[in-house]
């Protein structure tokens, strides 16, 4: 099983669709379940202790999403980046670890210090900045790109 845990919800008519359309090729090689915790207003947070707060706070309803057995990919921008073929090795690697992947995508501020301790893989997607909304149908094409590539398919190019 494969799960994206996002801090935030999907508001993107578009980006949706985009999401659903990766999720329904993903699940002729796993099942998918796509999770949303709620994120923590953050406009107006100034001070840095308000933004600690608040992700701390996203931290933990992420964290009460984790199972125990799960390995926990964090989206972090301070992570590990590799190209395409290598994500593919690293993904059917951590599927032979685990049955149970947990992508995780944090809120706007970022991830809480709790949540980046229980990953087990940081991943920088990208050295470019993206909304959180275009990281989550990235991260689903990705993994899509990934298994075509471990399954010889021909959508790589």
């Amino acid at each position: 099983m494969i799960r994206i845990l996002c801090i935030g919800k999907m508001k993107d008519k578009a980006l949706h669709m985009l999401e659903e359309e990766y999720t329904k090729r993903l699940s002729a090689f796993a099942k998918i379940e796509i999770l949303e915790v709620r994120d923590e207003p953050n406009d107006r947070i100034e001070r840095e202790k308000e933004a600690a707060l608040a992700k701390e706070k996203e931290g933990e309803r992420a964290l009460a999403q984790i199972r125990d057995g799960d390995f926990v990919i964090l989206l972090d921008l301070h992570g590990s980046h590799w190209d395409s073929e290598t994500f593919a090795e690293k993904l059917g690697g951590w599927q032979m670890a685990s049955s149970n992947l947990t992508f995780v995508i944090a809120g706007s501020l970022g991830p809480s210090p709790a949540l980046t301790a229980r990953a087990n893989v940081r991943w920088k997607l990208s050295d470019l900045t993206f909304t959180h909304l275009m990281t989550r149908v990235l991260v689903l094409e990705q993994i899509y790109r990934a298994f075509m590539i471990l399954n010889g398919r021909k959508y790589h190019k």
